[in-house]
């Protein structure tokens, strides 16, 4: 079997999946999910009805072409890309080519495909913000792409680290190739980069000739107003390849991502002139995986877009409120269950991000999965092992706390009980002190 079968970062979802399965009374903090709230499942069809008369009448194709179109199988990047391109105008200021789109089976698949035709053997290595989403870990490892920890810090990638890293991995016989950063809020620590990094960031790609992979699917949750540009709306070189979802937007059960890859190639052998481009070639693996992404969930993506002027701030407006209303709630709880008081130790911490669906909190006890197991079955709270984040080499007194599912009196319980788990482990270590 391939190693990748066994790795440990293919299985930690699975985990937490069978602890919240074993636990169902337990308050869980451990799922990234979207606030679901807001769903309606009347409004599937009116997405689709939505959808099929923006092909009939905008796009003016004919009952039998339409009816093609949602039925058989699609072009393999797409038929929303459009739409796609739409929106991030709108909402992003910023024009890109919808032939550069190519509309995926989720985000997921995004990665895998371009860590695949990014990486030639190994000696190409990918550079990733440490610590990292899981997702990303584990494509990595389907993928066969050798990745490269960076330092993160409260702003971000660490971009002195970022130089070291690649200057060093040159002076190993390795050939950087991109750089994977979560620049809002990232999944799982909520660090963000302020405007000046993501410029700098650019600038030392640019000086590297290495890409930068964004993964930006929190941004349109910030509890200010002002949001930053996203690095693909700063990227006036090719440098940048965005990767897109409608999860955390429209809901994740569509599983519908995309990938924008402008970027020019030119393959072995031939001109400049035959250039084409990244996201074709990504279509061409794609066109072996998944064929083409569900022509029926495209359209109820399609259909939610059109529905809300091609704006996913507009659509996201309610979940937004709810997620800044669920961090503040965490954040004050959390000051109200760990201030000083007999009993509680004081040396436990969080981070106070500013969007976004998660916080992480360090304790002054290792944090790993058979203390998880321990909280769900004791105290009742589910959270989520930060060092599954970091590939099991660092994050083992930290946890991350997801919020968005939750309303404010389960994230108030939930804390409480994790505050009654601190206590417990607290009175053993003095125990064993005694002893």
């Amino acid at each position: 079997m391939h190693a990748s079968v066994d790795d440990p970062a293919l299985t930690s979802m699975t985990l937490l999946n069978e602890l919240a399965g074993r636990y169902p009374e337990a308050v869980s903090f451990s799922a990234g999910r979207p606030f679901e709230g807001f769903y309606d499942v009347e409004a599937l069809s009116r997405h689709l009805t939505t959808f099929r008369g923006y092909l009939e009448k905008e796009k003016g194709l004919p009952a039998e072409h339409v009816r093609r179109t949602f039925f058989q199988y699609g072009r393999t990047k797409g038929f929303i890309h459009e739409l796609i391109a739409r929106q991030l105008e709108i909402d992003e200021g910023f024009t890109v080519d919808p032939e550069s789109i190519v509309v995926t089976t989720g985000c997921q698949e995004a990665m895998v495909l371009l860590l695949r035709a990014l990486v030639r053997d190994a000696r190409d290595v990918i550079l990733a913000a440490t610590p990292n989403y899981v997702g990303f870990i584990g494509a990595a490892r389907v993928a066969g792409a050798p990745l490269r920890s960076v330092r993160e810090h409260e702003g971000g990638i660490d971009l002195a680290d970022l130089e070291r890293q690649i200057e060093a991995a040159r002076c190993e016989g390795l050939r950087p190739r991109a750089c994977y950063v979560v620049p809002d809020f990232a999944n799982p620590s909520g660090a963000s980069m302020s405007l000046a990094d993501r410029i700098a960031l650019l600038e030392l790609a640019g000086r590297e000739q290495i890409l930068v992979i964004e993964d930006n699917p929190y941004s349109l949750f910030s509890s200010g107003d002002s949001p930053l540009p996203m690095l693909k709306a700063l990227d006036e070189r090719h440098q940048v390849i965005h990767l897109g979802s409608f999860a955390k937007s429209a809901f994740a059960g569509a599983r519908v991502g995309y990938v924008i890859a402008d970027q020019p190639v030119a393959s072995a052998g031939e001109s400049s002139a035959a250039r084409v481009l990244l996201a074709d070639h990504l279509a061409k693996l794609k066109s072996m995986v998944t064929l083409n992404t569900s022509t029926v969930a495209q359209a109820v993506i399609g259909g939610y877009l059109l529905e809300n002027g091609c704006s996913l701030k507009r659509a996201t407006a309610r979940e937004a409120a709810v997620y800044r209303q669920n961090l503040a709630v965490t954040l004050d709880r959390l000051k109200s269950v760990f201030q000083p008081a007999p009993g509680m130790p004081q040396d436990v911490t969080w981070n106070t991000p500013q969007g976004g669906m998660f916080v992480v909190i360090t304790l002054p006890f290792p944090a790993d999965d058979d203390m998880l197991e321990y909280s769900a079955s004791r105290f009742g709270v589910l959270w989520t092992p930060m060092h599954h984040f970091y590939g099991g080499t660092s994050g083992f007194h930290q946890a991350r706390l997801s919020f968005s599912v939750l309303t404010p009196e389960q994230i108030a319980l939930g804390i409480d009980r994790l505050g009654k788990l601190v206590q417990d482990q607290h009175a053993k270590q003095l125990s064993e002190l005694r002893c």
